[in-house]
């Protein structure tokens, strides 16, 4: 039951809320979730053991203690002044064996922002639970890639583009440094409806309920990321020597060769399946991540994965069937290299027909990466505009578009939707194990997209660096 004192301090947040600079769900929410939380609940995470003699996770617990918080008070408020101690303190908070380095304290604008909502009267809607969220620490590392992400955005905006939808164009670009190309096809801004009715053929509960998206405008590569392209990255010694010839500023050089770049493979990435006009296989989220940051430095141009909703809007191209030639699955031998007709292997891109669009293998030949985190009922949540469930964990994220292993049509249906798993790389003998290869997962590809805006340092940072990588056993299957 709450104290005298409580009810007052409770009382007196509400007329102080109209006045209030900081946001809680847009400044207090994050710093809470990502520092306080993890530790701070009655159940615990898969990142932190619950503390049940505080409990932060909701409004009505978090004031339990009148020491906590005390709204318009920071200094006489624990969650604020307990933040602030010397790095020895012993009621340092975070506690010092969570904090190894300066990196993971909270940082000076963050306990800035705690004082000054706890000094406005630390309003806190009523209703809000907040969950637990794996913290992105920053490392020195990191601090290095935001350094090198800063640069490699600051080159896009200097090469002038398109400002508006009406100004894009197909093009084709070849790679600086080398003879290969791609070529780049302009999509649409719009709104569509993703996910499919429950009458269609072969639907799940996952792609529920049907709803209404607003994506902005992108260019979508015509055809999944062949090897051609991808061993440029894959191989950055090879790829030096091939641009000795080729006389390139070096300062390009600099940037491109300071993208991580993957591990050597210890198989044939290939499997023997072919690779001149092949679609490159078998790599992790995080590897077609970075080779979007590496082609972004090299073109000039930014790129990164296609969320799952522009994924899926590009398939459709303004269609609403099952597939995008329409509901009649006895096509599919027109559209796609699939289990019955792909000699047990995947084929060359861009030789089956189109969708609308103009966009090559979407549905079948190699299932394709998305920036998405899988989650059986984020349609239920999605945001109405350009909408991404951004990874907080290793498995499951999502790929799209069916294969060419896939006997069932309806695996290859545009609302389809397929998990990640911890079997992708199960015959890797590396412990731990690789963060650029599913070697199991030779029905997995990728193409890329460009959004007509140019994102933040910070958004493309976020974009190319999931932090969320590395296995971890407790996550590995799909949930």
């Amino acid at each position: 039951m709450k104290t005298p004192t409580l009810l007052l301090l409770a009382s007196l947040a509400t007329p102080l809320a109209a006045m209030a600079a900081v946001d809680f769900e847009k400044d207090i929410k994050p710093i809470l979730e990502n520092n306080c939380v993890r530790c701070h609940n009655p159940k615990g995470t898969e990142f932190e053991k619950g503390d049940t003699d505080l409990n932060l996770s909701t409004k009505e617990t978090a004031f339990e203690s009148k020491s906590t918080i005390v709204a318009g008070n920071a200094e006489k408020s624990k969650l604020y002044t307990t933040t602030v101690l010397p790095d020895d303190a012993k009621k340092l908070m975070p506690p010092r064996n969570k904090v190894t380095n300066a990196l993971e304290r909270l940082t000076k604008e963050e306990t800035e922002l705690v004082k000054t909502w706890i000094n406005e009267g630390a309003t806190w809607p009523d209703g809000l639970t907040l969950t637990a969220r794996k913290k992105e620490v920053a490392t020195a590392g990191s601090a290095a890639e935001m350094d090198l992400v800063t640069k490699i955005i600051a080159q896009i905006n200097a090469s002038a583009g398109p400002s508006d939808e009406k100004g894009m164009q197909a093009y084709n670009n070849t790679i600086p440094g080398s003879d290969i190309s791609y070529d780049m096809v302009p999509i649409p801004g719009g709104k569509f409806k993703m996910g499919s009715p429950d009458n269609e053929p072969g639907h799940k509960p996952d792609e529920s309920p049907v709803h209404d998206v607003q994506i902005s405008p992108f260019w979508m590569e015509k055809c999944t990321v062949t090897w051609n392209e991808f061993e440029l990255f894959m191989y950055p010694n090879e790829e030096k020597k091939a641009r000795e010839t080729k006389k390139l500023d070096p300062a390009l050089n600099a940037l491109t060769d300071a993208v991580t770049h993957p591990t050597q493979p210890y198989v044939e990435m290939s499997f023997g399946m072919g690779k001149d006009g092949y679609p490159a296989i078998s790599m992790t989220q995080h590897a077609a991540n970075k080779y979007c940051e590496w082609l972004s430095a090299k073109t000039g141009h930014f790129y990164r994965l296609p969320t799952e909703a522009e994924w899926e809007y590009a398939a459709r191209a303004g269609t609403t069937t099952a597939y995008y030639w329409g509901d009649d699955a006895s096509q599919i031998g027109d559209y796609c290299w699939y289990g019955k007709n792909s000699d047990f292997k995947y084929q060359k891109v861009g030789k089956k027909k189109p969708n609308p669009w103009g966009l090559y293998d979407m549905l079948g030949n190699v299932i394709q990466w998305t920036l998405d985190q899988y989650d059986p009922n984020f349609y239920a949540k999605s945001p109405a505009v350009d909408p991404w469930n951004k990874s907080t964990k290793p498995y499951p994220q999502v790929a799209r578009g069916g294969s060419w292993d896939d006997d069932d049509v309806v695996k290859l249906r545009v609302a389809n939707r397929r998990a990640s798993d911890s079997s992708w790389k199960i015959q890797d003998p590396q412990l731990p194990k690789s963060v650029w290869y599913h070697t199991d997962a030779q029905f997995l590809g990728f193409r890329i997209v460009r959004p007509l805006k140019v994102p933040t340092p910070e958004e493309a940072y976020g974009y190319w660096n999931s932090g969320v990588e590395k296995d971890n056993p407790a996550l590995s299957k799909a949930e």
